[in-house]
């Protein structure tokens, strides 16, 4: 089963580039992360005219999950268990985020997840971002302990570097975001509550700014990932580094890992 994650940076804005790569890449499902748009506007038809059922989640003009299919969609779920909301105003309703959605596909439970930003260590968007990743650890964990045989992948835009290895030059992001211990270590929590990273390994870049001409540069960093259980194998795995260079392309690139299931 081939099965990839794309933060595509709007989908109704590159709809026709989703459709032309499920197609070229013979993709069973594709997890997409910033769909950018409501349940209401997102393009399903273009994807069930080529044989795809579509489940969406999304509120808003930010954020929007989608997990596209051509080997069944079952079971959606809009949030994982104990998933935190938020708000700027910590006095107002803390609300859930289109942020992850789960279908089972084909045997497999699929997980696309748009991990929050963080945006500044000083934030409350980065204790957010923190308190979200234990949540997602917890879940996982519950999950193998009640059934350690369960085929499960949690896959998307992690908004994490793991190693220095995984950013361009380490020292251009002192202070900041995505790179710290705390966001390393709830990373490797989810590893040791029992994923395997089946995703291309340290130095594979698969996101790279728009500014200051990253991607002409080789100036990316490694945030999207795929993590499975261990009933999982997985046989092969790439990045798709092409189809961050063309014309209009999102600002990340698909992450392509094939697995026997």
């Amino acid at each position: 089963m081939r099965i990839v994650n794309w933060n595509v940076n709007s989908a109704r804005t590159r709809v026709d580039r989703m459709v032309d790569f499920l197609i070229r890449h013979d993709v069973d499902v594709l997890a997409v992360q910033e769909t950018k748009c409501r349940d209401d506007q997102f393009p399903y038809e273009r994807f069930r005219e080529i044989g795809y059922e579509v489940a969406h989640f999304g509120l808003s003009q930010w954020n929007g999950v989608a997990i596209i299919s051509r080997v069944g969609i079952e079971d959606v779920q809009t949030s994982f268990p104990g998933q935190p909301g938020f708000d700027k105003d910590p006095g107002a309703e803390q609300a859930i985020e289109a942020r992850a959605i789960g279908a089972g596909c084909g045997g497999v439970r699929v997980w696309s997840l748009y991990v929050p930003n963080g945006r500044e260590i000083a934030d409350p968007h980065y204790d957010y971002k923190l308190r979200w990743l234990f949540a997602l650890r917890n879940h996982v964990a519950d999950v193998l302990r009640a059934n350690p045989e369960e085929k499960m992948i949690l896959l998307g835009d992690f908004n994490i570097a793991p190693t220095d290895q995984d950013v361009w030059d380490i020292s251009a992001f002192e202070g900041h975001t995505h790179v710290t211990e705390p966001e390393r270590a709830a990373f490797q929590q989810l590893i040791e509550a029992g994923l395997t990273e089946t995703s291309p390994g340290p130095g594979t870049f698969t996101y790279w700014d728009y500014k200051g001409a990253r991607f002409l540069k080789g100036e990316g960093m490694r945030i999207d990932f795929q993590l499975a259980t261990p009933a999982l194998t997985a046989d092969h795995t790439f990045v798709d580094v092409e189809e961050r260079g063309g014309k209009g392309a999102s600002d990340h690139a698909p992450v392509i890992v094939d697995y026997s299931v």
